[in-house]
């Protein structure tokens, strides 16, 4: 029933959560070589980005976005603070809590890394011909099932309606 090596597996496994997976890894491993040089990692990269796109952003609108516990943007923020690419900045909503935000020499962490990453983008965007457009939007709905997969887990209370 089973192989002698894992050579003989197929790619796939046959699921589209194996699937996601196996392009993550892809992916991940990709930017993280795009970037290198700029001195962040993929996933460094991908908060960067998301910062740059702010004027800010609360830690726990940051891990939603992430799907990350609090510990570990908790992490993130004091690996960046230390590297002097955020700030936090007294929230205007409630002035209890906190914003993060890039600072200059984040911004400048993040173009240099842009710089690095762009031209992979291009070149996959290029491989996907015309289907790339499509490709966005049907892994855009794919992030927001897997969302709510997770918002509708055991652990987050019982399941919506609809779920056997």
């Amino acid at each position: 029933m089973g192989t002698e090596s894992g050579s003989d597996l197929s790619p796939s496994l046959g699921n589209v959560l194996f699937d996601v997976w196996l392009a993550a890894r892809a992916t991940t491993a990709l930017v993280d070589d795009a970037v290198r040089a700029s001195g962040l990692n993929a996933d460094e990269f991908a908060v960067y980005s998301v910062l740059a796109a702010t004027d800010g952003m609360a830690p726990s609108d940051l891990a939603r976005w992430m799907s990350a516990p609090a510990t570990t943007v908790s992490s993130y923020i004091g690996r960046f603070t230390r590297r002097g690419h955020v700030r936090r900045v007294p929230n205007p909503e409630d002035g209890r809590s906190y914003l993060v935000q890039l600072t200059e020499a984040g911004r400048a962490a993040h173009l240099d890394a842009g710089r690095g990453f762009l031209p992979l983008l291009d070149e996959v965007t290029r491989r996907l011909g015309p289907d790339a457009d499509e490709m966005h939007e049907r892994l855009a709905v794919l992030h927001r099932i897997l969302a709510g997969a997770a918002d509708s887990s055991p652990e987050a209370g019982p399941p919506s309606e609809g779920h056997a």
